[in-house]
């Protein structure tokens, strides 16, 4: 074969580039009027729906949260209103429960019963004794009242409190004198007196 036999080389067609911003298959401009959207394909409406489903699905899942928290707002505002109901029907029968009559015992440090005298101002001043802060001193040895609970001389006092009863509370002792306590029975001095 000669080199005239055989075929010139390939060379690719030059491409005819009438405008060059121009690529082949590309709409540079459509008519709203006549241009048809194409129908969205099969992936697409699946994509959409599952879009759809996600957004409802959140949606519902905030309502039914809000609505959890108003609902627990509302039970924790009834409990609280159901709390303070209760502490004070809870005060009040524990007001209307207090005894107009409170039996008072005189009783030693070690909480042993003893004769009221021991618990009278004037008594406890006419014997070397003072009066302070609710208690009695008598030679060395503090005495003060036991207010409702039980017990007879020389035994340990059995209940009671040493707090003072609400004012309009009348007070008496073992021997039936009634006792005058001013404030909280803790301040000032207290009188006694046989009734």
């Amino acid at each position: 074969m000669t080199d005239n036999d055989r075929p010139p080389p390939y060379e690719a067609p030059e491409p005819e580039d009438d405008t060059p911003d121009r690529r082949s298959g590309s709409i540079s401009y459509q008519d709203p009027r006549s241009t048809v959207p194409r129908p969205p394909t099969l992936a697409e409406q699946r994509a959409r729906q599952e879009a759809q489903r996600r957004a409802r699905d959140a949606e519902y899942a905030a309502a039914a949260e809000a609505e959890d928290q108003r609902k627990k707002r509302k039970r924790i505002m009834i409990g609280a209103g159901v709390t303070v109901g209760v502490v004070g029907l809870v005060a009040i029968l524990y007001a209307a429960s207090q005894p107009d009559e409170v039996t008072a015992h005189c009783v030693n440090p070690e909480g042993v019963i003893v004769d009221d005298d021991y618990c009278d101002d004037d008594y406890a001043r006419s014997h070397g004794g003072y009066v302070s802060g609710g208690f009695i001193y008598i030679g060395g040895t503090s005495y003060r009242y036991n207010y409702g609970g039980t017990g007879a001389v020389g035994q340990r006092v059995s209940g009671g409190s040493f707090v003072a009863p609400p004012s309009g509370t009348t007070v008496k002792t073992g021997q039936g004198k009634t006792v005058q306590r001013g404030g909280l029975g803790v301040g000032g001095g207290g009188k006694s007196g046989g009734s």
